[in-house]
This record gives C-alpha cells, sequence and structure tokens, in this order.
C-alpha cells in the first residue's frame, strides 16, 4: 500500500490570468513557428468565422501547462510527466482567460522521490466559455534546501581568494 502524499494536497486549487493582446498572439505564434493568418493577419481574419485574430492553440495550452511548474515550484520541485489537452474554443486577441488546475489524486513514489500528481484543469474566456480543457500527470518532489546547495558549491573547489 501507498503512503499517503507528503507533498502536495489532494484537492488543492490554483489559477492564474492571461489577457490576451493582438501584439502577443502575433509574436507567440512566430515564436513557436505557427505561420496561421488567423494568428498575424487582422484583415484575414477579420473575414474568417472567428471575426478576429485567434491565439495559436500552443499558446494558451503553454501558459496552462506551465502554470504547474510556476505553482509548484514555490514550495517543492515539480517535473511534466504527462499532458492530456483538448482546445475546445478558439482564444481571440483581446481575451482574458482563467486557468485553473485541480490536484486530483497524489500518493507518494518512493523510487522517484515524490507524489506522483493527477491533476484536470480548464482554461475559460472573460465570459465563462471553456477554451482549454486538460489533465495532467507530474511528480512533485521536495524543494531541495538551500543550504544543501551552497555546501556543494563551498566544496568544489570554488572559494574565494
Amino acid at each position: 500500500m501507498n503512503a499517503p502524499p507528503r507533498v502536495v494536497t489532494i484537492g488543492e486549487t490554483f489559477s492564474s490570468t492571461l489577457t490576451l493582446s493582438a501584439d502577443s498572439v502575433k509574436s507567440f505564434a512566430t515564436l513557436v513557428n505557427d505561420m496561421n493568418p488567423l494568428h498575424h493577419d487582422e484583415a484575414y481574419a477579420a473575414q474568417s468565422r472567428f471575426g478576429g485574430l485567434i491565439a495559436s492553440g500552443t499558446q494558451p495550452t503553454a501558459h496552462f501547462m506551465a502554470l504547474l511548474a510556476t505553482h509548484f515550484s514555490t514550495y517543492a520541485q515539480p517535473l511534466g510527466l504527462e499532458f492530456d489537452i483538448k482546445l475546445k474554443k478558439a482564444a481571440h486577441a483581446g481575451d482574458t482567460l482563467t486557468m485553473t488546475w485541480r490536484v486530483r489524486d497524489a500518493y507518494w513514489k518512493p523510487s522517484l522521490n515524490g507524489d506522483l500528481t493527477h491533476l484536470e484543469g480548464s482554461v475559460k474566456n472573460q465570459r465563462g466559455e471553456v477554451a482549454v480543457v486538460g489533465t495532467s500527470t507530474i511528480l512533485v518532489m521536495p524543494k531541495v534546501e538551500a543550504s544543501v546547495n551552497a555546501s556543494v558549491g563551498a566544496g568544489s573547489g570554488m572559494g574565494t581568494l
């Protein structure tokens, strides 16, 4: 039988918001080499079924996934293992997205020295419409103490003269 989780709390919920400016939509799409004109050409996008610029699916997805690392790294050492992401609705330039994750389950995995953590989450726009849903499995390990890092540097021959 597995020991109860010792790093994360089952039911823990956290969220963050992201506002998509037209410039951020264009620059993010360029950064990831997504040259679809729906992300770059305002005139083209205005004539599309979307009525304006939309973000590359990689943009809200990247921020959604990154929220896990950002949140858990405040008190632990996280490592993403698996993501299942579904794009449900386009995210438009000008939208404000609220990304929320909830720890569904976690158990201590001695061989990995951390909690195998299963989460579920969603991204909603300012109208409450679901744009993205996802599940994830991450490893959340206890954070290494700063004093351990300092002693490693001190013993490596990198002292002061």
